[in-house]
C-alpha cells in the first residue's frame, strides 16, 4: 500500500468519526499516525540520492527573505518585478515560472530578498507539481506573502493554508506553550497546569506511544489540542509570519474594497496598476519585526544610511558584534549607546545590553 494511499484511508476515517469525548481518544491517534506519515513523504526514507536537479533553493542574502506563495496565474511575477524591478516572465498562461526568482528592495536602510516561487498546485504537500520544491523553500524565508486573486479568494486560501499546514508551515500562530523533555526511565509524567479541554492523561500516552515514546516528562501549560502536541513531538514545525495579498482590486467595487480591508492580516493591491505597494511594505516591515542599529565611528557623525538590521529577538550588543564579524566580541571592551534603550545618552554597556529600533552605537575595543 502506498503512502499516498494510507494517508488517504486516515483522513476518510476521520472524516468518519464524530467528535465527541469518546472519540477523542481515537481522533488523537489517528492524527498522530497521520502526521508520521506525512513526515515520510517530505522525507524520505534512505534510498540513494538522485543526481543534482536544477538549483532551486537560493542563496540568502540580505536581512530577511520573504517568499510569494499562491496558485498559478494570481501575479506573483507581476508583483515581484513592479516592487523589485527584477525581470520574472510573466505570461497569460500557467506555470509561466518554473524555478525560483530572486529580486531584492531595499526599504527603511534594510535590504530584503524577495522570492518569486512557482505555483502551488493541490496536493503539493503530496509531492505534486514542483509543490515539494517550492514549499521547501517557503520554510526558509521570514515571511510568507500569499498571493490571492480577489475574485476567488477564500477558496484559495483555505487550500494554500492546507497545503503549508501539511508540511509543517504554522502561519501567525505562536508555538505551543508546552514542556517536553524526553528522558531514558520513569515513564510518562503528565502535568497540565489549567484544565483541558481535549487532552488527558490516556490520550497523551497513546499518542507518544504511537512515536514509540515511552519516558517524557510532558507539561501543558494551556488548553492544548492534540495537534499541538504533534507539533512539538514531531519538532520540527516552523512559525511564520504571513500576510494575504489580494491582488487585481482593478476589477472589484469600491464596496468590496472596504469588506476586504476589515480583513486581519491581509492587503489589497493591484499589482498591475501598482496601487497600494506602500501599505504592502509597511506591513511587511512591521511582520518582519527588524530592528535597525546606526553606526557611530569616535569622533564622526553616525552613519544613517546603513544601518546594521537584527532581527527583534536578537538586539543584545553581542549579537551585533557577531552580525559584523565574529572575532569583534573578543576585542570588545564596551560601547556607547544612544537611543531609547538606555536612561542617559550616551550610556556606557556592555555586551549583554538589549538595544532597541534606531538606536546609534560605538563599540570601543581593547
Amino acid at each position: 500500500m502506498s503512502l499516498l494511499a494510507k494517508i488517504a484511508e486516515i483522513e476518510n476515517e476521520m472524516a468518519r468519526t464524530q467528535k465527541n469525548k469518546a472519540t477523542a481518544h481515537h481522533l488523537g491517534l489517528l492524527k498522530a499516525r497521520l502526521a508520521k506519515l506525512r513526515r515520510e513523504l517530505i522525507t524520505p526514507k534512505g534510498g540513494g540520492g538522485g543526481g543534482p536537479g536544477e538549483g532551486f533553493d537560493v542563496a540568502k542574502t540580505g536581512d530577511a527573505r520573504i517568499g510569494f506563495v499562491g496558485f498559478p496565474s494570481v501575479g506573483k511575477s507581476t508583483l515581484l518585478s513592479n516592487l523589485a524591478g527584477v525581470y520574472s516572465e510573466v505570461a497569460a498562461y500557467e506555470f509561466t515560472t518554473l524555478t525560483t526568482v530572486p529580486g531584492v528592495i531595499r526599504y527603511k536602510g534594510a535590504k530584503i530578498q524577495l522570492l518569486d516561487l512557482p505555483g502551488i498546485i493541490e496536493g503539493a504537500k503530496d509531492g505534486k507539481g514542483r509543490g515539494r520544491q517550492v514549499i521547501a523553500v517557503a520554510r526558509t524565508c521570514n515571511l510568507i506573502l500569499i498571493v490571492l486573486d480577489v475574485l476567488k479568494p477564500l477558496g484559495h486560501k483555505k487550500l494554500i493554508e492546507h497545503e503549508l499546514e501539511g508540511f509543517g508551515i504554522r502561519l501567525n500562530k505562536q508555538p505551543p506553550n508546552i514542556g517536553y523533555k524526553r528522558k531514558d526511565k520513569g515513564g510518562i509524567n503528565f502535568t497540565a497546569t489549567c484544565v483541558q479541554s481535549e487532552l488527558d492523561g490516556d490520550t497523551v500516552k497513546s499518542i507518544l506511544a504511537e512515536y514509540k515514546i515511552h519516558n517524557a516528562d510532558i507539561t501543558l501549560r494551556g488548553d492544548c489540542t492534540a495537534d499541538d502536541l504533534i507539533d512539538v513531538v514531531e519538532g520540527n514545525r516552523v512559525y511564520l509570519p504571513c500576510i494575504y495579498v489580494l491582488n487585481k482590486i482593478d476589477q472589484i467595487s469600491i464596496e468590496e474594497l472596504d469588506i476586504i480591508y476589515k480583513v486581519p492580516h491581509c492587503v489589497p493591491i493591484s499589482a498591475h496598476h501598482r496601487w497600494n505597494f506602500d501599505d504592502l511594505l509597511e506591513k511587511m516591515w512591521d511582520y518582519l519585526k527588524l530592528v535597525r542599529i546606526y553606526t557611530k565611528p569616535k569622533g564622526q557623525l553616525p552613519d544613517y544610511t546603513s544601518p546594521v538590521v537584527l532581527p527583534d529577538d536578537h538586539t543584545a550588543v553581542e549579537d551585533f558584534c557577531l552580525k559584523i564579524h565574529k572575532t569583534l566580541i573578543k576585542e570588545f571592551k564596551y560601547a556607547l549607546v544612544w537611543g531609547a534603550s538606555v536612561k542617559h545618552n550616551p550610556q556606557k554597556v556592555g555586551k549583554d545590553h538589549v538595544m532597541d529600533d534606531e538606536d546609534v552605537i560605538q563599540l570601543v575595543k581593547k
